[in-house]
């Protein structure tokens, strides 16, 4: 089967352009699935150019794959530098409205699926909540070390998360006037001081409400049924995305259908899976993967 990539580009009315990373074979069998990257990230998590991860592997399956990058990540542009004003709002408003408009046009439909890591869920079920139309197109969703809110107290959550993003990064996003973390090594993509400032806020327990327009998302989508999700934990993802942290979102993101499952060696996984080779791991084809190709199977009704 000949798996095959192409880009499609997205012109914003601000000069920007997005990016979305077409991915399918030659066989396929209707499906069309969307994805979306976390912070300080892009969608080269999902895919690689000679046809690794997630995206490779669905369209293997017959899926039709669009993977995205955000505003001024990946190989969208421009890129982002101290000039850069906007932050998840954008990105819950404007980008992923343009990648799902843009999925229509090309399919003739919107997406089945919908695939995140870690923020990336969180910015999905927040265009949920946003755009509650969007719902009844989607039959499943998958996000693999998705949370809000950090709960855990494990000494490297207290590291990555209480030093660096809470202490470090806005030290760093004030002095560059952006988050420089691909130059850090702190993540693969950079950040703007909005974005990291607006994550950062939630991932400090505070409620999930916008900071731009007091938009309550909490309020809105306890109030709908998102569609049924499979959340995929790592075993080893001891600081980002612990199952109490998965849990307490599950337990915000509403009355919908939503499973955890943990993979590591107790759970009779080859390997204990940390945050980022849930998606990276070659082992990871045959364990969460073709679990989670098995949710999209099966996944109950909303």
């Amino acid at each position: 089967m000949a798996i095959t990539q192409q880009s499609v580009f997205i012109t914003l009315a601000d000069q920007q352009t997005l990016h979305l990373r077409r991915i399918s074979s030659d066989k396929p069998n209707g499906a069309v699935a969307f994805f979306m990257h976390g912070a300080v990230e892009n969608g080269k998590i999902f895919y690689t150019h000679s046809n690794k991860g997630l995206a490779p592997f669905l369209a293997e399956q017959g899926f039709v794959c669009y993977v995205a990058d955000l505003r001024g990540r990946g190989e969208s542009k421009p890129v982002i530098d101290k000039h850069a004003r906007y932050g998840q709002t954008e990105a819950i408003l404007e980008d992923i409205p343009a990648f799902i408009d843009k999925i229509e046009q090309l399919e003739g439909k919107k997406p089945d699926y919908w695939l995140a890591h870690s923020w990336g869920g969180v910015l999905m079920n927040s265009a949920f909540a946003r755009f509650p139309n969007y719902i009844n197109d989607v039959k499943a969703c998958a996000y693999f070390g998705t949370k809000r809110s950090l709960f855990n107290n494990h000494p490297k959550k207290l590291l990555q998360a209480n030093f660096i993003w809470y202490f470090m990064a806005p030290l760093m996003a004030k002095k560059h006037g952006y988050l420089p973390a691909r130059r850090l090594k702190w993540g693969s993509d950079d950040e703007t001081q909005k974005s990291h400032w607006q994550s950062m806020q939630w991932a400090k327990k505070t409620p999930w409400i916008d900071s731009d327009d007091n938009f309550d998302y909490a309020k809105a989508v306890a109030q709908l049924t998102l569609p049924p999700t499979l959340h995929i934990a790592g075993a080893k993802d001891k600081a980002l995305a612990q199952p109490i942290d998965i849990q307490k979102f599950m337990e915000e993101s509403g009355p919908g259908v939503q499973k955890m499952q943990i993979y590591g060696r107790r759970y009779g996984h080859k390997i204990d899976y940390d945050h980022i080779n849930m998606l990276t791991h070659p082992h990871a084809r045959n364990e969460q993967f073709k679990d989670v190709l098995n949710w999209f199977a099966t996944a109950p009704k909303a």
